[in-house]
């Protein structure tokens, strides 16, 4: 009997063995697509919404550094850059103006916001706005 069972044995062992290299059978594979499909579906959208977030952030704190740039630019000039100027004026000299002491940003150019757009600025002179049109236009700051 000892030996039956040996020989039991070695052919389950054998029956494993080409188990194992058959692969996933599909009910295997629509679990495994189920629980993917079913975290997808819970973090997606809090991965989205974060990422919507940093960008908004991103602009409130780009919209701080023009703030903080167009100060200076006040202390040199005596005024704000006029809208005809734009937020231009932080990065090369206005012709109307006789000290400037920039360029008042750190970058080539005016940077633009973090969905693609220019930033929205209007002043007279005394007081100014920024805002940023957001992906949607939505006229968010």
């Amino acid at each position: 009997m000892s030996i039956h069972f040996a020989v039991d044995s070695h052919l389950t062992q054998r029956q494993r063995a080409k188990r194992r290299k058959a692969g996933f059978t599909l009910i295997e594979m629509l679990v495994v697509l189920a629980i993917i499909g079913l975290i997808s579906a819970l973090v997606g959208p809090r991965v989205l919404a974060q990422l919507s977030d940093s960008r908004e952030r991103a602009a409130k704190l780009q919209i701080e550094a023009f703030s903080s740039a167009l100060d200076i630019f006040y202390i040199d000039v005596g005024r704000y850059p006029v809208q005809a100027e734009g937020l231009g004026a932080l990065v090369q000299k206005p012709s109307s103006v006789q000290v400037w002491n920039g360029p008042y940003l750190r970058t080539n150019g005016v940077p633009l916001d973090p969905w693609g757009n220019e930033y929205k600025y209007s002043s007279d002179g005394k007081t100014f706005t920024i805002t940023s049109d957001g992906i949607n236009g939505g006229g968010r700051s």
